[in-house]
């Protein structure tokens, strides 16, 4: 019987962002309640899904003579031992052959050869990623948790900003941090990390001093007709004054913001999809405020009082950024949403992507994505271009971003 390399995921390291579920052309990558898993049976090798995990937990490989099934990797709490001696099966196939196989592959994708890679814009600045770890979290205090939305609205949506003191925790727009819930789950073991946008610059959220902003959700749902809270959104909305937080990252290589004032920047968020574009505006307007580049923001929710930010954002001035804040649920008005925003302005979103220093960033509920896809097909079928051209061509040098959940 020959042997087979099989692609795992480490669920010891995984932190459970969605990254590679979202990135496999091929949905050879599912999840259950505990693990994220890699169906031997559909699995190709294309590794369309290395590049982008921020924590290498995707990286993972073992030679098996029989693949794991998903039901036994559902199971899992840490990775299997590697067979010391596969080759006692009986089987002819040199293993270390094997190995130089995925290498070659693997290296490939991070050159950016494979199809799919994610590159940041060129003019980005070097992230720093996983400077602290589970095992090696750094210890952030709360020094503010104020709630963003109406009182009445249904989403409830904080801003928590989180000191580090004299840890140095240096973190780019665009990039994430992993926040360690305290506790443990049904079953007695910790929680899983639990991602969120920095919504702060890189110089932080009060200029100069370290510290970082948060924009949280706290999640509501019901179970048998109980309500439920998320387990992480649940503490970090209810986190008071100098309460300790632990915090694992910062996370992500290619989400991140241009730096060169000439970089045109268009945002397509909803709800807390706005966090990594309040970061970037910020940094616009603190360190570029008169840069050629425009900033051209489509920001959905169902009323103003559901919308993130919407008193500040209203204050920021026309010259700095252009704001389209689309509403779903106003009274006597027909629903509209961010797609239907973008074909109205379809005339100055073309002038845009004829430039080759236009860069579009997409963040927020995945139900979005193909309504946006479809809106930005229209805007380019009317004007002359090809979408599904420019697109590939976007995404290959760094110029086209999307994270949704």
């Amino acid at each position: 019987m020959a042997l087979l390399r099989q692609h795992l995921i480490d669920p010891e390291v995984c932190i459970r962002c969605n990254t590679c579920e979202e990135t496999c052309p091929i949905d050879a990558i599912t999840h259950n309640d505990d693990n994220y898993v890699v169906d031997a049976d559909i699995c190709n090798f294309c590794m369309d899904c290395i590049a982008p995990c921020p924590t290498g937990a995707i990286d993972s490989w073992r030679t098996v003579q029989t693949p794991y099934t998903l039901e036994a990797q559902f199971s899992w709490e840490e990775l299997p031992e590697e067979a010391e001696h596969p080759e006692e099966s009986g089987t002819e196939t040199d293993p270390a052959h094997l190995d130089d196989e995925v290498d070659r592959i693997m290296e490939k994708a991070r050159s950016g050869l494979g199809a799919g890679k994610l590159v940041p814009p060129y003019s980005a600045a070097h992230p720093y990623v996983q400077t602290y770890t589970r095992e090696r979290p750094a210890v952030a205090r709360v020094s503010g948790n104020y709630r963003l939305t109406a009182d009445d609205a249904s989403a409830e949506i904080h801003h928590i900003v989180l000191e580090f003191g004299s840890q140095a925790f240096p973190v780019l727009e665009g990039q994430s941090i992993g926040v360690i819930p305290p506790g443990t789950d049904d079953r007695g073991r910790p929680h899983m990390i639990r991602l969120y946008s920095v919504a702060s610059p890189r110089e932080g959220e009060r200029p100069n001093h370290n510290n970082v902003a948060l924009t949280v959700k706290r999640e509501r749902y019901e179970v048998d007709g109980q309500v439920r809270y998320g387990v992480c959104s649940d503490y970090l909305c209810g986190l008071k004054r100098g309460d300790e937080v632990q915090v694992t990252g910062p996370f992500g290589s290619t989400f991140l913001m241009p730096n060169h004032p000439e970089a045109n920047i268009i945002m397509i968020c909803t709800g807390t999809g706005s966090a990594p574009f309040r970061a970037m505006t910020e940094r616009r307007r603190r360190n570029m405020p008169a840069a050629p580049g425009k900033l051209l923001l489509f920001f959905g929710a169902r009323t103003p009082g559901e919308l993130p930010y919407h008193g500040p954002l209203k204050k920021l001035p026309d010259s700095l950024i252009d704001k389209e804040l689309v509403f779903s649920r106003l009274p006597d008005a027909p629903r509209e949403y961010v797609q239907d925003r973008i074909r109205q302005r379809a005339r100055d979103l073309a002038e845009l992507l004829k430039d080759d220093n236009t860069h579009i960033y997409i963040c927020g509920l995945k139900g979005m994505e193909q309504g946006v896809d479809e809106a930005l097909a229209d805007v380019c079928r009317l004007h002359g271009m090809d979408w599904s051209t420019l697109r590939p061509s976007m995404r290959e040098s760094g110029r086209f971003h999307v994270e949704t959940y």
